[in-house]
């Protein structure tokens, strides 16, 4: 994919106040842990998250995406009545019917015109949501469109807790696939992307590549369980790793031939956050020196569809990335797909 007269205005994003460290989570895991003689620490030292933030129970993710949709309207200038479309890519949502880019879109007194719609896969959501946006603003179909994701780990993480230790049986097995989602952190992010043209000083999407490689879907499947509460998932993590990495890996090459970029030309990555591990092999299996790149899973963990959206704008407040650079964006999610995409500052 290719654009030509597509921006982006603003990023940004909502973190929780309340962090909880992986050494909590694994105090509440001793039981577990004494029965199947596991010392403390694995949590961390297995994905090098320190800790993941929550929001307050009973908080919803349109509440989370449009606190974050009301931040990046207001810093990318752009009147509320130019935006012709508004998206929710979030794994977590509201409910199953009506869209909750409905609520969102009712939350922000956007435009009767302004087009509202969820769009779902997993943790690679957000970046489709800005690839068909941008698609729709080249076209010229829509002047600006808002991406939005309110990501809230919590219920997750609490179900899987409690699914370990009321299971007498649960064993170093059911510990394996439940990691994973041990690693799960809250995060709202939101983008606003319009026509080329702008006053304002903006980054300049240039295009992209999306690969997928569906064989992989049986590796990570989460479900809601109403007896539970919440929701709950298992995940193959080793093998994600492995599918996940030699995706990416097929998928930048189609990614620097779309942008016409060489490796020479990437100032800075943004990446999707799951872990140390995770990260350490993407940047060998692309070629890249990891010091481009703006780690935030140590703090954050993985926030889902929120995670490289909240990178970029925490990058972006750092001063990590300004005006000049080539930034590569890396996306992938469960399932498998994945989709780069490259802005210019």
């Amino acid at each position: 994919m290719r654009f030509e007269h597509v921006e982006i205005r603003a990023f940004a994003h909502v973190l929780p106040e309340r962090a909880v460290s992986s050494a909590e989570l694994e105090e509440r895991l001793a039981p577990l842990y004494e029965r199947l003689r596991l010392s403390a620490g694995r949590l961390e030292m297995m994905s090098g998250i320190r800790e993941r933030r929550f929001f307050e129970p009973g908080t919803r993710p349109s509440a989370i995406a449009a606190r974050a949709g009301a931040r990046a309207i207001e810093k990318s200038g752009i009147a509320r009545e130019r935006i012709g479309c508004i998206v929710h890519a979030a794994v977590c949502r509201d409910f199953l019917e009506p869209a909750t880019a409905s609520v969102v879109h009712h939350a922000l007194e956007l435009s009767p015109a302004c087009v509202p719609f969820d769009l779902s896969n997993a943790c690679l959501g957000f970046a489709n949501a800005m690839a068909v946006t941008a698609g729709m603003i080249e076209r010229g179909e829509i002047e600006a469109a808002l991406v939005v994701s309110g990501e809230d780990g919590g219920p997750l993480v609490e179900a899987t807790l409690r699914t370990l230790l009321e299971d007498p049986k649960a064993d170093r097995a059911a510990l394996k696939r439940a990691h994973a989602s041990l690693t799960i952190g809250s995060a709202g992010a939101a983008c606003v992307l319009a026509r080329s043209g702008g006053a304002r000083p903006a980054w300049r999407l240039v295009g992209g590549a999306a690969l997928a490689d569906t064989q992989h879907h049986v590796l990570c499947q989460g479900d809601h369980e109403a007896d539970l509460g919440g929701p709950l998932m298992e995940t193959d993590s080793e093998a994600m790793l492995q599918a996940g990495n030699a995706l990416a890996a097929r998928t930048f090459e189609a990614f620097l031939e779309a942008t016409g970029w060489s490796r020479a030309d990437v100032d800075r990555v943004v990446t999707h956050q799951v872990g140390s591990v995770h990260r350490k092999m993407l940047f060998e299996t692309i070629g890249l020196d990891p010091a481009r790149d703006f780690p935030t899973v140590e703090t954050l963990g993985n926030t889902g569809s929120a995670a490289l959206p909240v990178s970029f704008s925490l990058a972006e407040e750092a001063r990590f990335l300004h005006a000049g650079q080539r930034v590569a964006m890396l996306g992938i999610g469960s399932g498998l797909s994945s989709l780069m995409l490259g802005v210019e500052g």
